[in-house]
């Protein structure tokens, strides 16, 4: 892939394989989630979303009875 200017900023264009590979459409936002020796990882925010999910969801958290989220509670200061 070649790095090329874009307004003030650097743009790579994805291969038509890695696109139908992670299922992405126009529009779609990735972030990168690791950056090291010449090698970028990303992931797709729906990705991210369903793995903070399955992480949630891997520690069993349960609630107190009668637990109530109070939003003015949690964001007084």
């Amino acid at each position: 892939m070649q790095v090329s200017r874009w307004g003030n900023s650097l743009a790579v264009r994805l291969p038509k394989a890695l696109v139908d590979q992670l299922g992405l459409k126009e529009g779609d936002e990735l972030r990168v989630v690791a950056a090291k020796a010449g090698t970028i990882e990303v992931e797709t925010r729906e990705a991210q979303r369903r793995r903070a999910l399955e992480r949630m969801a891997a520690r069993n958290w349960t609630l107190p009875e009668g637990y109530r989220f109070d939003r003015d509670e949690a964001n007084a200061r």
